[in-house]
């Protein structure tokens, strides 16, 4: 199914990717630039979640869907991780460790699926708090000031987006762990 509500709303986290990155290039006051670069950013995450419901509820789920909803995910903290890296809100480690982690992840899912061992690196809960943490980080961290006066979003997102990546090694380690059977299984 490949225009259907859910898939279109996958679609929109893609298309988001140019339109969060043109903010900073408007030539707009920098916390205009933030805010509407942060409302953008939390409105499309939200759309994983949304699309994620109406694909069970409409009964539209699909494998194109399950494919292209975490390639969205992944496309759209990857780019926002790099628009932060150019200003100088997120560290350029931080941005490798989250990036690399990504890839490799999603190349040993693929591989997995490939050799029918996909069940041993199936989404665990650590993948998901981590993401939770990204997801939080980021819009934080494109804000880059006071939030209610009181909240120093700059700082959150700097402790946060670190936590990510912490949480991102851990849970590759997980993942690695749990595949190393299979993955001994082929090498020898």
């Amino acid at each position: 199914m490949f225009f259907t509500v859910p898939t279109i709303l996958t679609w929109t986290r893609i298309v988001a990717i140019p339109l969060i990155v043109g903010v900073f290039y408007l030539g707009l006051p920098h916390p205009i630039q933030n805010l509407i670069a942060t409302v953008m950013f939390v409105t499309f995450a939200l759309t994983d979640w949304l699309d994620g419901f109406l694909a069970r509820r409409l009964n539209q789920t699909s494998a194109f869907g399950a494919f292209l909803d975490p390639v969205a995910d992944k496309f759209l903290v990857c780019a926002s991780l790099l628009v932060l890296v150019h200003l100088k809100r997120a560290d350029v480690f931080v941005a490798l460790i989250i990036i690399g982690r990504e890839i490799a992840i999603s190349a040993l899912r693929e591989w997995m699926a490939q050799i029918g061992a996909s069940r041993s690196v199936a989404v665990h809960m650590l993948g998901k708090v981590k993401t939770t943490v990204q997801m939080v980080a980021i819009p934080f961290l494109l804000f880059d000031g006071n939030l209610f006066g009181i909240i120093d979003t700059g700082l959150w997102g700097h402790w946060l987006i670190w936590l990510a990546a912490i949480l991102t090694v851990w849970s590759m380690a997980y993942y690695l762990r749990k595949a190393l059977p299979e993955i001994r299984k082929r090498v020898k």
